[in-house]
């Protein structure tokens, strides 16, 4: 795999496309969304502040250093509330709070790599190839840990979805 250094305008880019599902993906660690945003800005501000060599994927790296800073925070019981009810990282299209915060919760429900996937796959609109380039599995896990948060979530997320 090559390495390169990336430009400004990269983690611009990077932060533009994939910001939002980071901090969704943070936010499964962190349960305090003001926490899950902090530790989202401070990868991007390492990123752009420090030389970091890029493996060929770097969406696969920030997403690494967003777990990794994640669990570290969550480590030092950084702002770790309870999930706060009025308060969902994600915005219901239709405007129902209760369904996006039932999302939120069914989703830090998942095992960790079954959540990383769906993640990067739905909200980062990562191909499976890439999920398993990024989680360094084979394709065949990675598709597999998808279906099977896909199922759990329709389970779960079954009484929200529209009649």
């Amino acid at each position: 795999m090559g390495e390169h250094k990336l430009s400004a305008e990269d983690v611009r880019q990077l932060y533009n496309r994939h910001g939002p599902a980071l901090v969704a993906y943070a936010s499964t660690f962190v349960t305090d969304g003001a926490a899950a945003e902090d530790v989202v800005h401070q990868v991007f501000l390492r990123l752009l502040s420090a030389e970091v060599a890029m493996p060929d994927l770097p969406v696969a790296y920030v997403y690494r250093s967003v777990r990794n800073a994640a669990l570290n925070a969550r480590k030092r019981g950084l702002r770790n509330a309870p999930l706060d009810p009025e308060r969902s990282v994600f915005e219901h299209r239709g405007g129902n709070k209760e369904a996006a915060l039932a999302l939120q919760k069914t989703l830090a429900e998942l095992p960790e790599e079954q959540r990383e996937a769906v993640v990067m796959r739905m909200w980062s609109g990562l191909t499976l190839e890439e999920v398993a380039a990024a989680t360094a599995v084979p394709l065949n896990t990675a598709a597999s840990r998808y279906r099977y948060a896909l199922e759990k979530l329709r389970e779960k997320l079954q009484p929200y979805r529209r009649k």
